[in-house]
């Protein structure tokens, strides 16, 4: 865990939320920012890869250009690094300082993506999150459930308003994003403490409300 024990008031967490392409990570990470603002809670909301300027190097490397820009493991190797970087100068100086941290994706991602559907394997992804975080990790992990099939639409839609360039996943075929699903559903089995599965094939409101509860549960807000 990032800080001390659930529950312990006056302290600054760390909340990450991961999922497939298009499940709403980025609204639902502002929704909690503005809620959380609310009660006087000051937040740095963040995402990987990137974060920090050296990250945001890296992620420009890594989402953009051909599917088989990179080879599973250069992959992988470039978003640790991305982490690192992130980490270290982002983060830890964010929760050190009494900010709270929302950040859209972290290791989690790592071990669904470049564990589970890139094929290295989510035992071998684990070993490189330890290497690169120590025992560093979130408070609390929100995990945005959805269809593939749905995901990927909202994904295409949201780049040909957005023209980001940044799709390369979003074209890695369907077999894979069906990995990806089932790899956070495996996630979320081993670690239920921390990760809290949320259908995301609902209205926004009411994903923020599943948000808000588990959130409300760590930290006793209300």
């Amino acid at each position: 865990m990032a800080s001390a024990q659930k529950g312990e008031q006056n302290r600054a967490f760390f909340i990450t939320f991961e999922g497939g392409e298009g499940s709403g990570k980025s609204t639902q990470l502002r929704l909690l920012a503005d809620r959380l603002s609310t009660h006087g809670i000051e937040t740095l909301s963040t995402r990987e890869p990137g974060g920090s300027p050296q990250s945001e190097q890296i992620r420009d490397l890594v989402l953009q250009g051909d599917n088989d820009r990179w080879t599973p493991m250069t992959e992988a190797l470039l978003i640790a690094a991305s982490r690192a970087e992130h980490v270290s100068r982002k983060i830890i100086p964010s929760l050190a300082s009494g900010r709270w941290v929302l950040c859209d994706r972290f290791a989690d991602s790592s071990i669904a993506y470049q564990g589970a559907a890139r094929g290295l394997g989510t035992k071998r992804i684990a070993k490189l999150q330890r290497l690169v975080l120590g025992d560093f990790g979130p408070d609390l992990t929100l995990i945005l459930d959805l269809p593939p099939k749905l995901g990927l639409a909202r994904a295409l839609e949201r780049e040909a308003v957005l023209k980001t360039g940044e799709d390369r996943f979003e074209r890695a075929g369907k077999q894979f994003h069906k990995d990806i699903r089932r790899a956070y559903h495996k996630i979320t089995e081993a670690e239920p403490d921390r990760c809290k599965l949320i259908h995301a094939d609902a209205t926004i409101d009411d994903i923020h409300e599943a948000v808000w509860a588990h959130v409300s549960q760590l930290t006793g807000l209300t």
